[in-house]
């Protein structure tokens, strides 16, 4: 599946990490400094989630049979507080095409250790999954996905948990990264603690993962920001790629992932670690990324 046909169904489907819609040439990146002010107005503007967190977030969809989904029921039983505080959510909720509102709530074991859950059509098949960060008090994180099944909320399908407890993965994107006509799904096991990048393929059975490498940080300890990554054609050839920190997270790395391995396309040193999100900026001239680091600035890499 080409680029542009990924691109319209994750903005239908109203997936948070979209894949840029024109390339970006990896191999001559030029890095300057801009304002928060330009990096700012490329973020994502979301509603403010019901009974959520208190950065939580309402993802919405254009297409498919979810139209929005939220976390809900603030609970603070689970007591890791790796992203900002130790407030998680018990409650997923979604909301149909036809406007029916489901819900699924966690055991008392388990929490989303999340901000806002993500929508996209990953197997292309018109049903909308949920894609959510789950955790277990004795089995650390996992990726699970839900979707409307029988006029039914319920769980389709899991990577299983890391195995540990206080163990957590960030999701770092979702696209063909493959280029086989479905939606990956791209991680990082606990970036805090040498981080393992791993993608996992979802055809309509178990998730499956399909690579992995070790190296990657896409999120520092206590951050409310989970977006340090993002999805473009960094090669030019019409495929999506992934611009990744490393466990320093002062360098990122450009990775093509299509031919089943991971390979790198190009790096770059950064000044400081990364500390933000990092935002797609596209324009006539082509596409950019837009991020700050903890040193204060902001910078612009293209």
């Amino acid at each position: 599946m080409r680029l542009a046909e990924v691109w319209k169904r994750l903005c239908a489907a109203g997936s948070l990490f979209l894949a840029a819609s024109s390339s970006v040439s990896a191999s001559s990146w030029d890095l300057s400094e801009t304002t928060r002010s330009k990096w700012a107005a490329q973020e994502l503007r979301q509603d403010k989630a019901p009974d959520g967190l208190p950065d939580g977030h309402i993802a919405k969809a254009s297409k498919g049979d979810i139209g929005a989904t939220w976390y809900s029921s603030p609970t603070t039983r689970y007591r890791h507080g790796v992203i900002g505080d130790a407030i998680e959510a018990g409650r997923l909720n979604v909301k149909d095409s036809a406007g029916t509102v489901h819900f699924l709530d966690l055991p008392e074991s388990e929490v989303f250790e999340d901000r806002t859950p993500r929508l996209a059509d990953l197997d292309g098949d018109g049903r909308t999954e949920v894609i959510t960060i789950r955790s277990s008090s004795r089995g650390g994180g996992s990726v699970t996905l839900y979707g409307v099944r029988y006029g039914t909320l319920r769980e389709i399908a899991s990577t299983g948990f890391i195995g540990r407890a206080n163990r957590w993965l960030n999701i770092a994107g979702i696209a063909d990264y493959l280029g086989t006509g479905s939606l990956q799904i791209a991680y990082v096991e606990t970036p805090h603690i040498g981080g393992t990048l791993r993608v996992f393929e979802f055809t309509g059975g178990p998730l499956r993962e399909v690579l992995s490498a070790r190296g990657f940080s896409n999120h520092a300890i206590g951050s409310r920001n989970l977006g340090l990554s993002a999805t473009a054609d960094m090669n030019g050839d019409g495929i999506a790629d992934l611009l990744v920190p490393t466990n320093s997270r002062r360098e990122l790395k450009a990775l093509s992932l299509n031919s089943g391995t991971v390979r790198e396309i190009a790096s770059i040193k950064l000044p400081a670690e990364l500390a933000t999100d990092i935002h797609v900026e596209r324009s006539a001239g082509g596409t950019a990324f837009l991020f700050g680091l903890d040193n204060g600035r902001f910078y612009r890499l293209k």
